[in-house]
């Protein structure tokens, strides 16, 4: 490839990133058969595809089904902290994918890599916030006439484009990847509740046990790091502005309060609501000296980081993706990963095995919207329930699990009326 054609921190990286890869795959058995299928079946044969996504092992392991289904692809970082440089750099050079992606990252670097993703004229977008879609929507309207679908992998993005489409400014179909039930049972919960406290464990190296730990939120990102913190033994508590979710967290055993009494009692706060300013000045007005801040959601927004730059009199980074922030008062508060998201700025990311079922909902949601595009309208779509129950089947077999099966006589009565008591 020629330069123009990629943007990568270190190309001599490539070795470690395919070792890295490969053994990601590992851990992928559903999105590996799903490619061996598209290598036989060619769904993907001459569409151009871009993809606005993390860019990490697991990243390239679904970049690689594409490719091998006949997608002609691009991929662009979805967040300037969670890209991982040796995978960029083995995604150009061995797999032959233009990749535009280097953590860290400045804003403006982080728009022209999209915009050189868009350079590719998309028949198809995969979008992990939204980003992609947004700004083709923005900055190359003359685009959007070539483009037939699209899928989106977070619940920030689906948000997003329903925000979008209720104003009737979206001009395609896209596919919510995020809201397929193989996909937020398992990548939400286990995934973001793992790798989170993983990114806050290696960026501080604090023992959360004993410790109060604040979850924002209790949709199924927030429940999978509120499970896992209670695990490792913190007293969690919730804050939430949702009625249901909050009777939902104190039955399943945590206090809830909000956020400015939580702000007062708590060591470790967590953000994961897809909402702005979610921690914002008067939280940070009453939180106690060493208060350690992160966010999961996947913009930075959630915390207001510029009330905190004010409020600050001095900054120090005494550990990599640890930013200190002294207070006039002498107090210090610790904001983690920029307020980006922790799970992939400090650590990284998901684990292999639940990313397999994310991305085995990108590939096969790509061939049910290219399939069906004719038939679909301008708005956001969730994946087919017969697909999210295949990825499912697909997953239990690799796992060694069998499960019943209706007989007819069970069936004919789940589909009856006549028989009662």
């Amino acid at each position: 490839m020629s330069r123009k054609e990629y943007d990568v921190k270190d190309l001599s990286l490539a070795e470690q990133g395919r070792n890295r890869i490969e053994w990601a795959a590992q851990e992928m058995p559903v999105l590996r058969a799903i490619a061996e299928r598209f290598e036989k079946e060619k769904p993907l044969e001459g569409i151009r595809m871009s993809g606005c996504l993390h860019i990490t092992t697991e990243t390239a392991n679904l970049a690689r089904a594409l490719v091998a289904g006949g997608a002609d692809l691009v991929l662009c970082a979805s967040n300037p902290l969670s890209t991982q440089d040796d995978v960029a750099a083995a995604l150009v050079s061995f797999f032959e994918v233009p990749t535009y992606a280097i953590k860290g990252e400045d804003n403006e670097t982080y728009y022209a890599h999209i915009r050189a993703a868009l350079d590719h004229r998309p028949n198809m977008t995969m979008d992990d916030g939204a980003d992609l879609v947004s700004t083709l929507h923005k900055e190359r309207t003359d685009q959007i006439d070539e483009v037939i679908a699209g899928t989106e992998e977070t619940t920030t993005g689906v948000i997003r484009l329903r925000a979008m489409a209720k104003d009737g400014a979206l001009r395609f179909p896209v596919l919510a990847v995020n809201d397929a039930m193989t996909k937020h049972l398992f990548d939400n919960r286990y995934g973001t509740g793992q790798s989170t406290l993983d990114g806050i464990i290696r960026a501080t190296n604090v023992l959360i046990a004993g410790k109060v730990v604040v979850v924002a939120g209790y949709g199924w990102c927030s429940r999978g790091i509120a499970m896992r913190a209670d695990g490792l033994g913190a007293n969690v508590v919730i804050t939430e502005v949702d009625p249901l979710r909050a009777l939902e967290a104190m039955m399943d055993g945590f206090r809830v309060m909000p956020m400015i009494e939580a702000a007062a009692i708590g060591d470790i706060f967590v953000t994961s609501t897809g909402n702005v300013n979610v921690i914002d000045r008067p939280h940070f007005e009453v939180m106690k000296d060493g208060a350690i801040v992160a966010n999961s959601g996947h913009f930075n927004v959630e915390i207001n980081i510029p009330a905190l730059e004010e409020m600050a009199v001095e900054k120090r980074r005494p550990r990599p993706f640890v930013d200190q922030y002294w207070l006039p008062d002498g107090r210090r508060i610790h904001l983690l990963g920029e307020g980006r998201l922790v799970n992939l700025a400090a650590a990284e990311g998901h684990p292999a095995s639940v990313m397999d079922m994310s991305f085995a909902n990108q590939a096969l949601g790509a061939i049910y919207m290219l399939r069906n595009a004719d038939k679909l309208e301008k708005k956001v779509y969730v994946i087919p329930k017969e697909v999210d129950q295949e990825i499912a089947r697909l997953k239990l077999e690799a796992m060694g699990v069998r499960i019943d099966t209706l007989t007819p006589e069970q069936e004919k009565y789940l589909t009856s009326w006549e028989e009662g008591t």
